[in-house]
Protein backbone atom coordinates (compact mmCIF):
# COMPACT_ATOMS: atom_id res chain seq x y z
CA UNK A 1 0.00 0.00 0.00
CA UNK A 2 1.19 3.02 -1.21
CA UNK A 3 2.25 6.31 2.10
CA UNK A 4 -0.29 9.24 1.59
CA UNK A 5 3.15 11.33 0.05
CA UNK A 6 4.04 8.41 -2.57
CA UNK A 7 -0.03 9.11 -3.40
CA UNK A 8 0.46 13.14 -3.42
CA UNK A 9 3.25 13.22 -4.87
CA UNK A 10 2.39 11.29 -8.36
CA UNK A 11 -0.63 13.81 -8.99
CA UNK A 12 -0.04 16.82 -11.40
CA UNK A 13 -0.72 19.67 -8.74
CA UNK A 14 2.04 18.49 -6.67
CA UNK A 15 5.17 17.84 -9.23
CA UNK A 16 7.66 19.39 -8.61
CA UNK A 17 7.51 19.93 -4.81
CA UNK A 18 10.50 19.27 -2.89
CA UNK A 19 10.63 16.60 -1.25
CA UNK A 20 10.76 17.72 1.94
CA UNK A 21 7.78 19.76 1.24
CA UNK A 22 6.13 17.07 0.20
CA UNK A 23 6.57 15.58 3.46
CA UNK A 24 5.40 18.28 5.52
CA UNK A 25 1.82 18.50 3.38
CA UNK A 26 1.34 14.53 4.15
CA UNK A 27 1.68 15.52 7.57
CA UNK A 28 -1.57 17.29 7.44
CA UNK A 29 -3.47 15.10 5.11
CA UNK A 30 -5.58 12.13 5.90
CA UNK A 31 -8.08 9.98 3.39
CA UNK A 32 -11.73 10.65 3.50
CA UNK A 33 -14.94 8.92 2.05
CA UNK A 34 -18.06 10.49 0.43
CA UNK A 35 -21.40 8.81 -0.16
CA UNK A 36 -23.37 10.18 -3.29
CA UNK A 37 -25.21 13.22 -2.10
CA UNK A 38 -22.85 14.11 0.88
CA UNK A 39 -21.65 17.77 0.65
CA UNK A 40 -17.98 17.91 1.17
CA UNK A 41 -18.44 21.41 2.27
CA UNK A 42 -21.51 24.25 2.01
CA UNK A 43 -21.30 27.97 0.92
CA UNK A 44 -20.64 30.24 3.89
CA UNK A 45 -19.33 27.71 6.49
CA UNK A 46 -16.37 27.99 7.55
CA UNK A 47 -13.31 26.59 5.14
CA UNK A 48 -10.42 25.10 7.06
CA UNK A 49 -9.53 22.20 4.86
CA UNK A 50 -9.14 21.55 0.93
CA UNK A 51 -9.25 17.86 -1.00
CA UNK A 52 -6.89 15.82 -3.40
CA UNK A 53 -10.10 13.59 -5.27
CA UNK A 54 -8.46 10.51 -5.55
CA UNK A 55 -11.66 8.69 -6.81
CA UNK A 56 -15.44 9.56 -7.90
CA UNK A 57 -17.12 12.84 -8.96
CA UNK A 58 -17.95 16.23 -7.11
CA UNK A 59 -20.41 18.48 -8.59
CA UNK A 60 -19.06 22.60 -7.63
CA UNK A 61 -22.61 24.36 -6.96
CA UNK A 62 -23.39 27.81 -6.49
CA UNK A 63 -27.10 28.66 -5.39
CA UNK A 64 -28.34 31.35 -7.79
CA UNK A 65 -31.82 33.09 -6.72
CA UNK A 66 -34.41 32.01 -8.24
CA UNK A 67 -32.92 29.08 -10.32
CA UNK A 68 -31.86 27.14 -7.08
CA UNK A 69 -28.43 25.05 -6.56
CA UNK A 70 -26.55 25.90 -10.32
CA UNK A 71 -23.75 23.04 -11.12
CA UNK A 72 -20.68 25.16 -12.09
CA UNK A 73 -18.11 22.42 -12.59
CA UNK A 74 -17.09 19.39 -11.87
CA UNK A 75 -14.12 17.59 -10.30
CA UNK A 76 -12.98 14.29 -10.40
CA UNK A 77 -9.29 11.85 -10.02
CA UNK A 78 -6.53 13.64 -9.65
CA UNK A 79 -8.04 17.07 -9.50
CA UNK A 80 -7.82 19.51 -6.47
CA UNK A 81 -11.25 20.60 -4.67
CA UNK A 82 -11.05 23.71 -2.52
CA UNK A 83 -9.32 26.98 -2.35
CA UNK A 84 -11.55 29.10 0.92
CA UNK A 85 -9.53 28.04 3.25
CA UNK A 86 -6.30 29.73 1.55
CA UNK A 87 -8.13 33.07 1.66
CA UNK A 88 -9.87 35.18 4.87
CA UNK A 89 -12.09 35.08 6.02
CA UNK A 90 -11.87 31.51 5.54
CA UNK A 91 -15.46 31.05 4.34
CA UNK A 92 -16.17 28.23 1.43
CA UNK A 93 -17.43 30.27 -1.42
CA UNK A 94 -19.54 27.63 -3.87
CA UNK A 95 -21.30 24.17 -2.50
CA UNK A 96 -19.41 20.65 -2.93
CA UNK A 97 -21.47 17.33 -3.35
CA UNK A 98 -20.77 13.93 -4.07
CA UNK A 99 -21.99 12.76 -7.12
CA UNK A 100 -20.59 9.16 -6.83
CA UNK A 101 -18.94 7.83 -3.89
CA UNK A 102 -16.05 10.14 -3.48
CA UNK A 103 -12.51 8.93 -2.15
CA UNK A 104 -10.00 11.72 -1.27
CA UNK A 105 -7.26 13.02 0.61
CA UNK A 106 -8.19 15.73 2.83
CA UNK A 107 -5.37 18.13 3.85
CA UNK A 108 -5.81 20.57 7.35
CA UNK A 109 -6.10 24.17 6.43
CA UNK A 110 -4.88 25.73 9.26
CA UNK A 111 -1.64 22.90 9.14
CA UNK A 112 -0.83 23.85 5.62
CA UNK A 113 -0.99 27.72 6.21
CA UNK A 114 1.36 27.51 9.53
CA UNK A 115 3.97 25.52 7.08
CA UNK A 116 3.49 27.96 4.88
CA UNK A 117 4.68 30.85 7.19
CA UNK A 118 7.55 29.00 8.59
CA UNK A 119 8.95 28.15 5.16
CA UNK A 120 8.06 30.79 2.73
CA UNK A 121 9.00 28.93 -0.60
CA UNK A 122 6.39 26.12 0.34
CA UNK A 123 3.88 29.10 0.47
CA UNK A 124 5.13 30.83 -2.52
CA UNK A 125 5.06 26.96 -4.55
CA UNK A 126 1.72 26.51 -2.88
CA UNK A 127 0.29 29.81 -3.72
CA UNK A 128 0.90 29.50 -7.75
CA UNK A 129 -0.70 26.11 -8.01
CA UNK A 130 -3.98 27.44 -5.83
CA UNK A 131 -3.98 30.45 -7.86
CA UNK A 132 -4.42 28.57 -11.05
CA UNK A 133 -6.84 26.49 -9.48
CA UNK A 134 -9.02 29.97 -8.30
CA UNK A 135 -8.15 31.02 -12.19
CA UNK A 136 -10.19 27.92 -13.50
CA UNK A 137 -13.12 27.88 -11.31
CA UNK A 138 -13.73 31.68 -11.47
CA UNK A 139 -13.51 31.18 -15.33
CA UNK A 140 -15.86 28.11 -15.23
CA UNK A 141 -18.86 30.02 -12.85
CA UNK A 142 -18.30 32.97 -15.60
CA UNK A 143 -18.94 30.56 -18.47
CA UNK A 144 -22.21 29.14 -16.52
CA UNK A 145 -23.29 32.89 -15.42
CA UNK A 146 -23.51 33.96 -19.00
CA UNK A 147 -25.31 30.78 -20.08
CA UNK A 148 -27.65 31.49 -17.60
CA UNK A 149 -27.77 35.58 -17.63
CA UNK A 150 -26.26 35.88 -21.10
CA UNK A 151 -27.88 38.52 -23.64
CA UNK A 152 -26.03 37.32 -26.67
CA UNK A 153 -23.70 40.72 -26.63
CA UNK A 154 -20.15 41.08 -26.01
CA UNK A 155 -17.97 43.45 -23.29
CA UNK A 156 -15.08 43.60 -22.30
Amino acid sequence: MQSLKEVIQKTEFFQGLEDRHLDLIAGCARLVVFQPGEYLFKEGREAQHFFLIRHGRVSIELHIPPRGQVMIQTVGPGEILGWSWLVPPHRWRFDAKALTVVRAIRFDGQCIRTKCESDHTLGYELMKRFTAVMAERLQATRIQLLDIYGTGSKTG
